[in-house]
This record gives structure tokens, C-alpha cells and sequence, in this order.
């Protein structure tokens, strides 16, 4: 096995070579100093729909234009964001929300009831927004300000939903014109009402993408706290820079060129810590979950028994040394609910084994009847944990008889081609790498990995009726015990069919030019209000 750029890296950084490299950026005019940021995202972005995708990039863009009817904030707490008051009934079926003052769209129209109904809708056909549709009798303006939700049973879970910023999928204010339509359908313009404006005329697809400061944004009185609060933007101007070359992006940010790299490679991490103008930090202090998904529609991971044999496996803390290796970054992880939530358990986590069990992952295979069929992994050489964990995972496969195929590309061509439900030799996949948010897995309602309800649910499209069953009594339960308790039950039968597969849960920490500041560190995504640059 070759782990790409490697060992390449580390003499590079160690020579000082980086600094050397041409940059891309040199050659580009665009306005410097304070009041400009400039970052490099994970991947690139192609999709700009939080409906249509879950990428973060995606939802990281949607948080920069669009606003949100309420936000968790520091505390987890759900808070009114574009909501001035809200109320319920006795009967608790009845909910009425009056926008607050001063919301217009970017095109300057104002923000009106009817275009949060035509989102809360949209929303309502995706995974995450499911359960509130389920539950509705009905969501109406009652005027320009004023909606209400009415249930048909009690849904104490209701403001949650609304304000599950840290889900996979938030639900984003959109234009009723612009939501009016199916979810599978992408919205075109990038019209919202937040504190950016996206920069149609500076889009540079492929290359580069400019947010603007929204100067008729008004915010919350109170203090920005996590997702809630006040979005006080600091700067006129951010740039979202693709430099899908790791060496070239960190050249850049010790250059001052760039300000920003979501997701500097391990190798660098000692350069960094050692570099006076540089920062680490840890945004998502719930840390990520590494996880794979098996194309459970298809050959050979439509039978559990395949599905088991990956489980069986996993070496954990082969993946961790890869992805990771600082040790300060990264733990094994058995529980379906991550390391360290008031869920975490051991519920049928015998399958666990250091080095994992290849002798029982063949036994398994071979029951499976798995007779060479080609497994494609699918591989964004982009993002180098994943692409580095991909090449590991074809190893290992090969070494117990599979036909394991590596698929590269960039990260939104896995995006895209991880939509295929069809089998390989139509384009389609079998296995693909990527990883979810410690706070995401506390909400198995608003977070689509954690659910299994095949073809309706999210990419993999695992099918179980016994865990879906108890993941609807979640809603229901509100002791912390009985919650407790539900959770070891939903991880027993996950364990068992076998939704997914844990990698290990890590930490994930951002580099930074000591210039930029204000940072918001909350799980799963990245907003750009509040940040200051020196």
C-alpha cells in the first residue's frame, strides 16, 4: 500500500520547501488588508441547496447567505433567531411564530410569513425534516408576519427541529418562489436573507467563490452565542479560494496569502505549532466520527453478512494513524452514538477487536456468498484523510480476496456520484469514507446517518424496521434515563444489520493566521460572522 503524498510532505516541510512553491494567489487582484478574508475549504463547492446536499461546504455556504427561524446556541439550546416570539397552546398542538422586525431578502424584498412556509415545506421532505411533516396537520401565514404549525398529536421536539443548526441538513429561510419546489429539485439563485451576499458576478466555479458583507443585515440584539445571537459580520469581503494541492494551500498560508485552511494535512501540524504566525485550533470540540457507508441497495452489501464481515474488519487504530496520528487527536470509538454523549454506551460492541478480526470478515464474506464482485471505493483525492483511509481500506479489503477498486476524484465528484443507487458497472458505487459530528449523533431524529430507512433515507440507504421503530419512540421519551435506555436498544439492532462502519472518532483542528480571530466553535459547521482579521 502507498499512502499518497506522505512521506513527500514531511521532507518538503522539513526543508522549508513550501514557502517555495509558486503561488496560485499571487497573480490575483482583488482587495487586501482587514477587511478581506481569505479561506480554503475542505473541498470545493458545487452544490449550493442545503436541501439537495449535506456536504459541509454546502451548509457552510447556506449558513453565510440564508438565516434561520431559530439557532442553538453555545449551550445547545435552541433560541429565536429570525423569530421574534413564538407561542403554543394548551392542548401543545398549536404553535404561532411572528417574524421579528427589519428581515428583507437580498434582492430587497421584505422576508414575509408565506416564504417560511414554503421552506419549512421543502424542508419537510428530506430526512431531517420528516418527523415534523409526520406530526403536521397543517403549516399556513396567518399575514405577513405571522405562521402557524398545528399537529395532530403533541411534538415536544418541535423548536429543536427548527433549530437543529448542527443536523446534517438545517432548515434554511428561503423565498417562497425559490421554495416552491421539489426537494429533489436545486434552487438556482443564491437569494437569501442572511448576513453575506453571495457575489454572482465574482463566481469563479472551480476556482473561487466571494461573499460579501449584507449591509442592510440587521441582527439580533443580544450577543453572538454559538448559531444564536447577533450575526455581527467584521469584514466587507470573504473569498473561498480552491487549492485542491495541500502543500500549495499551506505555502499560501504561511505566505499571508490566504488566512484560513479548514483542513490542514496531519503532516503539517508540527510546522504549524511551530511557526509563530500560525494557529491550530479546535472548532467542533465533540470531534468527528470517521465512518464508511456500503451501498446497501447492491452487490455484495445488500446481504448482512458482508455488511458484518466490514465491521469485523476495521482495524481502528491502523485508520486512526493515518488519518491522525497525532494521538492527541484521535480514539477508537464502539458506541453508534460516539465518545463522550450523554448516549454513549457499550450495547453490542463484542464485534470490537484490536487489529480487527480478518479471519472472521472472511468466514463472513463467504457466507455471504461473495464470489469477486468488483467493490468500488470511492476515493476524493482532495481531502487527504479520506483519500489516504480509502487506499488503506483497499489494501485490507484485497489482502481477504476482494475485488476492491479505488474510484479518485475530487470531493464533489463523490457528491455527485454517491446519488447513484444503480450497481458499479452503471457508474454506481459500493463504499465511500467520510465522517460525522460527536453532536450530530445525539440527535437520531435531525441526523440522517442515524437513520435506516432504506431508499428514503441518506446515501448507503440501510434498511432496518426494527431500529426505525425504536427511533420513533425518541420523540416520545424525554426522561434522560428512558433515553438512555432507548439509545442502548437503537445501538444493539444498528450493530446487528449493521448501518454503517466507525473508522475511529478524531478531532479536527483548522489553521489560522494569528491575524484571524472570532472564530465561532461549534460541531459540524462553519459560520463567518463574528470573525475579525488584524
Amino acid at each position: 500500500m502507498t499512502i499518497s503524498r506522505r512521506s513527500v510532505i514531511k521532507l518538503g516541510v522539513a526543508a522549508g520547501t513550501a514557502l517555495s512553491i509558486p503561488s496560485v494567489l499571487r497573480a490575483q487582484t482583488t482587495p487586501t488588508g482587514a477587511r478581506l478574508v481569505r479561506m480554503v475549504k475542505a473541498a470545493d463547492l458545487r452544490v449550493f441547496d442545503p436541501v439537495v446536499d449535506t456536504s459541509n461546504g454546502t451548509i457552510d455556504h447556506a449558513l453565510a447567505i440564508y438565516d434561520t427561524l431559530f439557532a442553538l446556541d453555545s449551550n445547545a439550546m435552541p433560541q429565536p433567531q429570525m423569530v421574534e416570539k413564538w407561542g403554543v397552546s394548551d392542548d401543545k398542538k398549536t404553535y404561532m411564530f411572528e417574524l421579528r422586525d427589519g428581515l428583507s431578502w437580498h434582492d430587497g424584498s421584505p422576508v414575509t410569513a408565506a416564504d417560511c412556509v414554503a421552506s419549512i415545506r421543502r424542508w419537510g421532505q428530506i430526512p431531517a425534516g420528516s418527523l415534523l411533516m409526520e406530526r403536521a396537520r397543517d403549516i399556513s401565514k396567518k399575514d405577513d408576519k405571522t405562521f402557524t404549525i398545528a399537529l395532530k398529536e403533541p411534538l415536544g421536539l418541535l423548536i429543536d427541529l427548527l433549530a437543529s443548526v448542527s443536523s446534517s441538513q438545517p432548515l434554511f429561510a428561503m423565498r417562497e418562489k425559490d421554495a416552491d419546489r421539489p426537494a429533489t429539485e436545486q434552487v438556482t439563485a443564491n437569494i437569501g436573507s442572511g448576513p453575506f451576499r453571495f457575489n454572482e458576478a465574482l463566481a469563479k466555479p472551480g476556482s473561487s467563490f466571494t461573499y460579501d458583507r449584507n449591509e442592510k443585515y440587521v441582527p439580533r440584539k443580544e450577543p453572538s452565542d454559538g448559531f444564536a445571537g447577533g450575526k455581527i459580520v467584521n469584514v466587507d469581503r470573504v473569498m473561498w479560494d480552491n487549492i485542491g494541492d495541500s502543500q500549495t494551500a499551506f505555502a499560501a498560508l504561511q505566505a499571508g496569502e490566504i488566512d484560513y485552511l479548514e483542513q490542514p494535512p496531519v503532516d503539517f501540524y508540527s510546522a504549524i505549532e511551530t511557526d509563530p504566525n500560525l494557529a491550530l485550533q479546535v472548532l467542533d470540540k465533540t470531534g468527528w466520527v470517521m465512518c464508511l457507508r456500503m451501498n446497501c441497495l447492491q452487490k455484495p452489501f445488500d446481504n448482512v453478512k458482508a455488511r458484518q464481515a466490514m465491521l469485523h474488519l476495521i482495524d481502528q487504530e491502523a485508520f486512526l494513524r493515518v488519518a491522525v496520528p497525532d494521538p492527541r487527536y484521535g480514539q477508537t470509538v464502539t458506541s453508534l452514538f460516539g465518545n463522550g454523549t450523554p448516549y454513549s454506551n457499550d450495547q453490542n460492541t463484542g464485534w470490537f477487536k484490536k487489529g480487527g478480526d480478518p479471519e472472521k470478515a472472511k468466514q463472513l464474506l463467504k457466507e455471504a456468498g461473495y464470489s469477486g464482485e468488483k467493490v468500488v471505493i470511492l476515493q476524493p483525492t482532495n481531502i487527504a484523510w479520506i483519500s489516504d483511509a480509502a487506499q488503506l481500506l483497499a489494501a485490507t479489503l484485497r489482502k481477504i480476496g476482494v475485488n476492491a477498486e479505488l474510484a479518485p476524484s475530487d470531493w464533489s465528484g463523490l457528491a455527485a456520484r454517491r446519488s447513484k443507487k444503480g450497481p458499479v458497472e452503471d457508474g454506481g458505487w459500493s463504499i465511500f469514507l467520510t465522517s460525522d459530528s460527536g453532536f450530530g449523533l445525539t440527535d437520531p431524529i435531525g441526523e440522517v446517518f442515524l437513520s435506516a430507512n432504506g431508499d428514503k433515507g441518506w446515501y448507503g440507504w440501510p434498511k432496518n424496521d426494527e431500529y426505525e421503530a425504536l427511533r420513533a419512540k425518541w420523540p416520545e421519551v424525554e426522561k434522560p434515563e428512558e433515553r438512555k435506555a432507548l439509545a442502548r436498544e437503537m445501538q444493539r439492532v444498528w450493530w446487528d444489520f449493521v448501518g454503517d462502519v466507525y473508522l475511529g472518532q478524531t478531532l479536527r483542528p483548522i489553521a489560522r493566521r494569528k491575524t484571524l480571530s472570532g472564530l465561532i466553535e461549534m460541531p459540524n459547521f462553519i459560520p463567518m460572522w463574528n470573525m475579525k482579521k488584524a
